[in-house]
């Protein structure tokens, strides 16, 4: 195993099995790479390029597939990063290290096992979660627990259907959280104050 290899990780939508694959960091800045299920039904691709790494992603969550443009940095050196479905806010793939990706690759199958028939949602995946998880914010908001890296204290929310989106006033940086199950509430509920990262500041820096 390389010490600079990168983990990729989805759930197919076809067969519903969740992909883990591992390519090298070199491998990945130098040319496309193409992560297919086992099914053949769908893939992960990414195309290194002079503006970043454009990842393309299939989604389980509205049927498509969703194309991102991120930074070749943040593509090789980021603990994780996740790709979300902008409909739902679900998130559909993780790149990253092995025990980073694994551990968020299972979280969202259990939140996908969870999730209700199309008729059946409601406002959110889990109401009491999101209710839970957003009284915790509260709390941390209210002794000023929320910055960003950039230096900034001021943020805005976004109340996704299984997650909530913090994101700095002044840079547009964002930090994700995970709203749908216990364990989501949980690790929440342990964290006395949480950090944003802001866009201009490289991955791993304070």
């Amino acid at each position: 195993m390389g010490e600079n290899n990168r983990f990729i990780a989805f759930l197919c939508p076809q067969c519903r099995q969740t992909v883990l694959a591992e390519r090298g960091a070199f491998q990945l800045a130098a040319a496309p790479s193409r992560i297919p299920c086992p099914c053949g039904k769908s893939a992960v691709t990414i195309r290194p390029g002079e503006q970043g790494s454009a990842v393309t992603v299939p989604c389980l969550s509205c049927g498509r597939e969703h194309t991102v443009t991120c930074s070749t940095r943040s593509l090789l050196e980021q603990r994780c990063l996740a790709f979300s479905c902008g409909a739902s806010g679900l998130n559909c793939c993780f790149i990253g290290e092995e025990g980073a990706v694994t551990a968020a690759a299972r979280r969202l199958e259990q939140t996908l096992d969870a999730l209700p028939e199309k008729e059946e949602r409601g406002a959110f995946l889990n109401q009491v979660i999101m209710e839970e998880v957003l009284s915790e914010l509260k709390d941390i908001a209210q002794r000023d627990g929320v910055s960003c890296t950039c230096g900034s204290h001021i943020w805005n929310l976004r109340v996704n259907y299984s997650s909530v989106d913090l994101t700095c006033a002044q840079c547009g940086g964002v930090l994700r959280l995970d709203a749908a199950t216990g364990e989501d509430l949980e690790d929440l509920c342990c964290r006395d104050a949480l950090q944003i990262h802001g866009k201009d500041v490289p991955p791993g820096a304070a």
